[in-house]
């Protein structure tokens, strides 16, 4: 069975965007850059690979679950599937029609949804945001991949969003990076 990664960057006070959705105040860089590249590329956007010179073959992920506030940044860019080298999965209740062949719109049960995909042959299936849609797919996330990066924000999106439910995960891996980020992997307990 394929596990469900929710794989995001936070500050160290728990916001993975501004309260207007941005993530340009995270302070990327350096080695965690480098580290991003070389292990999670295939959670780099398509248009970035290009841009940076990379085609790695899929090594992770092979499919990407969003909600549509996550994919919204891309819409405004006119980029109609972010995620070309994964199968990808838009989370929406406002988006009826998908803009682009290749991005499939889940309008109702998306842990149902999940479900199927984690039952399918293939490699992992990253989560990739937002707060509300991993607040309902708790029951589903299989490992936790943390990015934290030397932040505070002070407010904005948290890492989930939804009803209290406390779910037991355990620390497998953690990395602390020369710029101050670290990297912290769990997995459901």
């Amino acid at each position: 069975m394929r596990k469900l990664v929710y794989y995001v960057g936070s500050s160290i006070d728990g916001f993975i965007a501004g309260p207007d959705g941005s993530i340009d105040f995270f302070p990327l860089g350096g080695d965690i850059i480098e580290h991003i590249l070389s292990e999670y590329a295939d959670t780099v956007p398509t248009h970035v690979r290009e841009a940076v010179g990379i085609d790695p073959e899929n090594t992770r992920f092979d499919t990407v679950v969003m909600g549509r506030a996550t994919y919204d940044p891309a819409l405004r860019e006119g980029i109609t599937s972010p995620y070309r080298h994964l199968r990808q999965y838009v989370v929406s209740r406002s988006i009826t029609e998908s803009p682009d062949p290749t991005v499939e719109i889940v309008s109702d049960d998306p842990v149902g949804r999940v479900r199927r995909l984690k039952e399918e042959e293939g490699m992992g299936i990253w989560l990739a945001g937002g707060a509300r849609l991993a607040g309902t797919l708790l029951p589903e996330i299989d490992e936790l991949i943390v990015k934290i990066y030397p932040v505070v924000a002070g407010a904005g999106v948290p890492l989930f969003s939804g009803g209290f439910a406390p779910t037991q995960f355990e620390l497998t891996a953690s990395r602390v990076f020369g710029s101050g980020a670290a990297l912290m992997t769990y997995a459901r307990k």
